[in-house]
């Protein structure tokens, strides 16, 4: 991804830009592509009605990880709390999909890559909290 390229581009950053901030943006963005795909293979398999959990999280996971990569790409006027409270929500929606994922992964190999994704992103929100905060 290019987020290094293009926030480093902003007026108001002049190259000086948080690493862990700039890896938690692309994580978001990564994972909620994941956890798309993920809800939709998992729509795909013969027993849909016992993923609907599954379905849920990794929608409800991947609306987060877009909004959470979406604000914390935005520089001018932050919100430092906004924004927290942001990471840390994308960080329990990650936690909790990478869980359920993690339950099916031994039968779905989506599931097995989604679950990976949410635990890089979790792991990279947290970073991030504890840079920017």
């Amino acid at each position: 991804m290019q987020v290094r390229e293009m926030i480093n581009t902003h007026p108001g950053v002049k190259g000086s830009t948080v690493d862990k901030l700039l890896q938690c943006i692309e994580e978001c963005y990564s994972c909620a592509q994941t956890c798309t795909a993920c809800a939709d293979a998992c729509l795909a398999e013969e027993m849909v009605a016992q993923m609907r959990q599954c379905i849920r999280l990794n929608l409800d996971c991947a609306d987060l990880c877009a909004a959470t990569g979406a604000m914390a790409s935005r520089p001018t006027g932050t919100n430092i709390e906004v924004r927290c409270a942001a990471i840390q929500a994308c960080a329990q929606a990650c936690h909790a999909c990478g869980q359920q994922c993690e339950r099916h992964a031994g039968e779905h190999k989506h599931c097995e890559i989604c679950a990976e994704a949410c635990t890089r992103s979790a792991e990279a929100c947290h970073a991030a909290l504890a840079e920017v905060h």
